[in-house]
């Protein structure tokens, strides 16, 4: 399997980023790491081994790049209002340094789709749907959708602008919701067991739902917990199954 590290200084965050690349041909799935962890988290907990096959077979392309999660929401000796300033940085990185990365080894007209797990499952689906314009889909999976699950009771512009529960209910404008509509690939995948919280996809779909916009939730038995296993079956039967 083809394998690269490429990395540049970012001046939306002022540091190194690092992404690594995988594969050769197929649409781009841009992967959010979970919680505090870095861009080699996937392929460290064997989820790149697990969907190898479709990568070597030319379906997916993937890019996986680092978070910033501890220098905003998991960073308690932060100011909140600084932490709400980092995740907009941090935003601003994905979509005007990420993605036109991604166009570069792949093309303009290849979809990008988004993707993780846990916090990453947030963060995936918050950037999809602030920007369906540079985004074609997402596939979270074992997500809240609820920033305030993280912000430890602050609240203020920054926060509801990426709290999918909080600003997709009052989404009006009328653009950005036809491509959410038109998109086909809305995928919130949740397990049922240990530490996993079914409720919040249901939430989110039942949000979409009252937009109009579809969603493909699939809530997975009490046998699948908050943890790799169930990831590493998830991402592959999506990616095979859904594409």
């Amino acid at each position: 399997m083809r394998r690269e590290i490429h990395n540049w200084y970012s001046p939306r965050l002022n540091k190194n980023m690092e992404i690594a690349m995988y594969g050769h041909y197929g649409f781009g799935l841009l992967l959010l790491p979970t919680a505090a962890a870095d861009y080699l988290e996937y392929e460290r907990f064997h989820l790149i081994s697990a969907i190898e096959p479709l990568i070597e077979a030319g379906k997916v392309k993937v890019f996986s790049i680092n978070s910033i999660n501890s220098e905003a929401w998991l960073n308690n000796r932060m100011d909140p209002r600084h932490k709400a300033i980092r995740h907009q940085q941090f935003n601003g990185y994905v979509e005007n340094e990420v993605v036109p990365f991604i166009k570069m080894y792949t093309s303009d007209t290849t979809p990008i789709i988004t993707s993780g797990a846990s916090l990453g499952a947030l963060h995936a689906a918050n950037l999809f749907f602030r920007r369906p314009d540079l985004f074609g889909g997402t596939i979270a999976m074992s997500g809240l959708y609820d920033l305030t699950s993280y912000t430890k009771g602050y609240f203020d512009e920054d926060v509801y602008f990426n709290s999918p529960c909080h600003y997709l209910p009052n989404l009006t404008d009328h653009n950005t919701l036809e491509r959410l509509r038109a998109s086909g690939h809305i995928h919130i995948l949740t397990g049922s067991g240990d530490y996993e919280d079914p409720e919040g996809s249901r939430r989110l779909a039942g949000i979409l739902a009252g937009k109009g916009v579809g969603c493909d939730l699939d809530v997975w038995g009490p046998d699948m917990r908050h943890d790799w296993p169930t990831w590493r079956a998830m991402l592959p039967y999506v990616l095979d199954q859904k594409f």
